[in-house]
Parts: structure tokens; sequence; C-alpha cells
């Protein structure tokens, strides 16, 4: 019963957050209160000082402080690249290829998906590419429920392995890894999803027998009706300097260098905070170049917003969700979870195998992939350093895998799980931009076609518990004997 007691806080977070059997509070909301009840629950039950558990808390927003520096250049530089071009020729140098109905699906997936990791955002990603491919999609006479598929899941590609998305900066600094070592440890891994989902789409786009009529992006977004651009200001104002952009037909190839500078820096082994500051510069000087940036002093306004867009939401939930983690830690409420699930592991791919489930379910539950990583990545890096043993950098490894099985489970994971808060805005922008969509399109559909995100679950979990990681660069995890399993 004591056990119980001692995870039923996380029960509370996810009720609490859960619109469908509880309030649907914010997380902002949701986390305190469970950590206050989680508190009550570790002085009252498990007998732990007030000043221990408050220890516990503070000592967990102490080990974050870097991951809101991150955090604010992060930021910085997603709006940048939204503001000064960047993205936008992204974008049109895609869409000048020529794409026919057959190929609007896979454009869709990999302009999305370079473009999630330029902008480290999905929810941003999604709201400035649906009007473009949704329409392109009409006018060639493509497959709506595969474009907004392609859309959902490659939104999500730079949400599992950009440099500078929440999720991945997160997931990473609570099982203290590097950024860079995560993003090389899946890089090739995260490639070959991607290669596999557009082999996926132009496999399904083949069958149906689509024409091949090309379209033009420009004409495109003429034709989209001023009803979405209203929707699109009020929801995501950035989009809408996005699509003017694409409209205008781009602006010089030399606007994707600062991501390029971001991601060779990064595959250099460069520390995050200067890839990012090459971003923000980079950025500068060629919207100077470009004539984006008219003023530099607006420029710099304009990242000093951001920073302070990050601090009002971001950072404040980062801080109330590793406080709550701490407190979790310090009355040992995930114990019981160690104990079962060691149970049942009979060697340590199994364990990791059995935390990436957890992670999972954790989504299942919550539907909400920060309260997922929160929640859960304290659990399953408990389970790791309890019960099994090997050299630092055999141990750095598991912890690369648990880092990213918590945003993949996370990230993919809300891509096929119909309650979750990610679906739900997804499909309100495909809505609001497309309304022809509505009745035609439903969740399910999306869920069922999101072939990425399939490939990316599916793969990540099998690849692990059967040891077949190892043919992948950079991906394997120890094997025994050097790690082995030891029972706490």
């Amino acid at each position: 019963m004591l056990e119980l007691l001692k995870l039923s806080p996380v029960v509370v977070l996810g009720v609490l957050m859960n619109s469908a059997i509880g309030p649907g509070l914010d997380i902002l909301i949701a986390t305190p209160l469970a950590m206050l009840y989680a508190v009550a629950v570790g002085m009252f039950f498990a007998h732990v000082k007030f000043s221990d558990l408050l220890d516990a808390a503070v000592e967990g927003m102490r080990r974050v402080v870097l991951v809101f520096l991150i955090l604010q250049m992060a930021y910085a530089v997603a709006t940048c690249f939204m503001a000064t071009g960047v993205a936008a020729e992204i974008i049109t140098v895609a869409i000048s290829l020529g794409v026919t109905a057959k190929l609007i699906a896979v454009t869709a997936l990999l302009v999305t998906a370079v473009l999630s990791v330029a902008t480290g955002t999905s929810w941003g990603t999604f709201a400035a590419c649906a009007p473009i491919f949704l329409w392109l999609n009409h006018i060639v006479g493509g497959s709506v429920i595969l474009t907004v598929s392609a859309i959902a899941g490659g939104s999500c590609f730079g949400d599992n392995i950009g440099l500078i998305s929440d999720t991945t900066v997160v997931s990473s600094t609570l099982q203290n890894v590097a950024i860079t070592d995560r993003v090389k440890h899946q890089g090739v891994w995260s490639l070959l999803c991607l290669g596999l989902g557009a082999v996926a789409f132009y496999v399904a786009a083949v069958s149906m027998n689509l024409p091949d009529t090309v379209g033009n992006a420009g004409e495109v977004i003429a034709q989209i009706p001023g009803s979405v651009w209203e929707a699109l200001a009020e929801k995501r104002p950035a989009a809408v300097t996005l699509l003017r952009q694409v409209q205008a037909g781009g602006l010089s190839w030399y606007m994707v260098l600062p991501l390029v500078a971001v991601l060779v820096l990064a595959g250099m082994g460069v520390h995050t905070l200067i890839c990012l500051s090459a971003g923000i510069f980079g950025s500068l000087f060629c919207g100077l170049c470009a004539g984006t940036v008219a003023d530099v002093m607006q420029f710099v306004a304009m990242v000093q917003a951001s920073f302070s867009d990050a601090g009002n939401w971001v950072i404040v939930m980062v801080l109330w969700i590793v406080a709550f983690g701490g407190v979790m830690s310090r009355m040992d409420a995930f114990g019981a979870v160690a104990g079962l699930v060691v149970r049942f592991a009979r060697n340590v791919r199994q364990l990791i195998f059995a935390n990436g489930l957890l992670c999972l379910i954790g989504n299942f539950a919550l539907a909400n992939d920060f309260a997922e990583i929160a929640t859960i990545s304290p659990i399953i890096k408990d389970l790791t350093e309890r019960n099994v043993k090997g050299s630092p950098a055999a141990m750095y490894r598991l912890a690369l895998r648990n880092a990213t099985l918590a945003d993949a489970m996370a990230v993919y994971g809300s891509q096929l799980i119909p309650w979750h808060v990610f679906m739900a805005f997804f499909m309100g922008i495909v809505y609001a931009v497309y309304p022809a969509a509505e009745g035609t399109v439903t969740i399910l559909d999306v869920i069922t076609h999101n072939y990425l995100s399939w490939i990316a679950v599916v793969s990540m979990l099998l690849l692990t518990v059967t040891g077949w990681d190892r043919f992948i660069p950079l991906f394997g995890i120890p094997r025994e004997p050097e790690v082995e399993l030891v029972r706490d």
C-alpha cells in the first residue's frame, strides 16, 4: 500500500492533465499541484522530512540551469529562422524541384523534417507547412490523408533529434547526457526511419494511382482564403511571415547557410550554445544581405522577445517538472516499479526495452509529451542506475538510449494516440487552414497512415530488445558482459 501511495502523484498528475477524466489543467498548473501532493505523501506516509524533500527539489532545479540557456537560445534561433527567411528558403528549394500528386506526401515529409530540425518546433512547423502542402495537394489532386499524415510525422522529426528542440534538450538533461552526443547516437537511425517513411508514403501514393500534375507554391498560397490567414495570424503569426516569403518565390540560396552551419558544428562536436549562436548570427548576416533584416536593433529586439517567450512558459515548466521528479526520487517512489521490471527482465536489453514501454505507456496515460518526459525519465534513469553494472562509458551509452527512448516515445508516440494534445492541435490546424478536410479526414486516418511514426516507435523497441541495433552505426548499446544486470 505504501508503494502505491508513493506512485500516486504520477496518477494525480495524469488525471489533472486529462480532460476526459479530470479538469484538463495546463502542465504549469497540474505539476505544482501534483508536487504538493507528492510532498504530502512523502512527509506523512514515507516519513521523509520536508527539508529533505525541498532539498531534492532544489537540487533538481540546480542541475538544469544550463538547459535554460539552451532553451532560450533555441527559441531565438527558431524565431530568427522563421523571420529572416531561412525556413522559407528551405521550403522554396524543395518545392521548386517539382511536386506531383505522387510526390506531394514525400515532399511534405522531407520538408517538414528539415524545417522541424531548423526551427525545433513541431507545432510551428505543422502550422507553417499545412497551408502550403494541403492547398498544393488540392491543386495536384493528391491524397489529403497521406499529406496530413506526412506533415504530422515530419514535423515531429526535429522534435526527436533537433539540437534546438525543447523536448530533445529536456530529455537529454534529465538523463545527464550531452545533446550533441545524443544526436550522434541516434542520427543514423533517425535518417533511416525518415528514408523508410518516405518510401512508404511513395508506395502508398503509387498504389492509389495518383496523377502526375505539377503544382506551384506561389499559386497555391495566392488561393488560400482570407479566413485561413486570420486563423494562422491568431495561432501561429510566424507562419504568416514564412508563407509570404514563400509566395514571393523565396530569397537567395545562401539563406540555408545558417542551418548548414548549425548542423555542421554539431556534427563536429561543438557545444550546443556555440552551435545555436552560429544560427542566430548567421541568420542576422544572411538576413542583412537578403534584405529581410532592415535594422540590427530590431533584430536584437526580436531575439530579446524570444528569450522572454521562452522564459514565460518553458523554463518555468521545466523548473516544476524537475522539482516534481526530485521529490519523487527522494521518497523512492519508483522502487516498486523498478522491482517489478527487474523481476521479469532477464538481461540489460530487456530492461532497456521495458524502459521504452514505460515511456510509451506514460504518454498514453498523460497525453502530453513533456509530462511523459518529466515523469517517466526519472523512473527509467533510476531503473538503469540501480540495476545495471558497467563502466562509466557503458552506462553513458545506456543513458543516451534512455534519453532517446523518452523523447521518441513522447514525440512519435504522440502521433499514435487519438486523445493526445498533439493530435488535437494538428487536426485543429488542418480544419482551420483547409476546411474541406473536415468530415473527410479523421484522427484515426492520420494515425493509420503516419508511417514515419509507426516505423520510429516499432523499430526503436524492436532494435533495442533484439540487439539488432548493433548493425546501425553509433546506435548499438552495450551487451553482456560489458554490462551486467544486477538485482538491487
